[in-house]
């Protein structure tokens, strides 16, 4: 597998440029914002997503000025999201750093993400992005559609295979594929190819999801076990969904009671995460990942070869085989 350093090489100087270009779209004159923004560039993740604009982009054409605008865009939208999940997860790590919210409390949490939403919106505006803006609020409005459908499904532990998929394509899919037709958007493609582009994303953002999910049963590199993190919220995955509908009444029942009342107990969460792997949750839900990434490269193979179309090819693979 290529690593990430090798993945982004077509697009090595642009992602310099971008990382000035996104730092200086979170500038205040506010002191207190611009020391809880510097702190959120400095413990800044893979950048997978503006990775996936810029590759698009390039895939297609030149990358302009409105593929940056598209990379900004995103970035500052999905880090408002992750600021304000933190808050509503009461999560006090992120990335293996003290989250927004652990450092500030939650009132500045909140009003950090809002500043970041507006910032994104006027960066649109400012720069007549319209198309653009579209195409990632559309994606915005999914995801907190799916975080609400999960929560509300975790509440009942009523999950079933069709839920499960609208759930992960509306709260994880969705802004990959607002970041595949933005990038392929923004090279100046017709609408046609916009949308080849964003299915592309949608399929690659479900295998994304599914891999995630997967991390809850299989033993980490960090600790040498499964996390077991979606059994304590009580989010019921694809591996769990599988094994559940493959269980007779009994152990159907005994696994839902096991979820509702001690799903912060480690030995009862290993119990289910024997079950998951007894059932063959885990071959299902690596199955079914595998499946969405040939879509998304089926999709990738209409396009002419170049060093974008190889690296995108590559960063398909990068996400599902990524370790963490």
């Amino acid at each position: 597998m290529s690593s990430l350093k090798e993945i982004k090489k077509p697009i090595a100087k642009e992602m310099i440029e971008f990382e000035k270009f996104f730092k200086n779209s979170m500038k205040s004159k506010v002191p207190l914002l611009d020391i809880v923004t510097n702190y959120i560039i400095r413990r800044k993740g893979k950048q997978l997503r503006p990775v996936f604009v810029f590759l698009s982009a390039k895939l297609h054409g030149e990358i302009t000025k409105s593929t940056y605008n598209a990379a900004s865009l995103v970035e500052l939208m999905h880090t408002a999201t992750l600021v304000h999940d933190d808050v509503v997860d009461e999560s006090y790590q992120r990335r293996g750093f003290f989250s927004i919210n652990a450092l500030w409390k939650n009132k500045i949490a909140v009003l950090v993400g809002d500043y970041l939403l507006s910032r994104g919106l006027l960066l649109a505006v400012d720069n007549q992005e319209f198309d653009v803006l579209k195409i990632i609020s559309d994606a915005v409005k999914e995801m907190a559609e799916g975080e609400l459908m999960q929560i509300e499904k975790a509440r009942k532990l009523n999950t079933d295979e069709d839920v499960y998929f609208e759930i992960i394509r509306k709260k994880t899919a969705t802004l990959l594929a607002s970041c595949t037709a933005s990038g392929a958007k923004s090279a100046g493609v017709s609408d046609e190819i916009v949308e080849k582009m964003r299915d592309f994303g949608e399929n690659i953002g479900i295998a994304f999801q599914i891999k995630d999910d997967l991390f809850d049963y299989q033993k980490n590199n960090l600790t040498g076990k499964p996390s077991g993190n979606d059994i304590q919220e009580k989010k019921i995955t694809l591996p769990l969904l599988y094994s559940l509908n493959n269980s007779n009444n009994g152990e159907h029942k005994k696994i839902i009671n096991l979820i509702k009342k001690h799903n912060k107990n480690p030995k009862r969460i290993k119990e289910i995460i024997d079950f998951v792997n007894e059932k063959g949750g885990i071959e299902y839900a690596e199955k079914k990942m595998n499946e969405y990434k040939e879509k998304s490269l089926k999709i990738l193979a209409e396009f002419t070869d170049n060093e974008a179309k190889t690296a995108l090819i590559e960063l398909v693979n990068f996400t599902i085989e990524r370790n963490k």
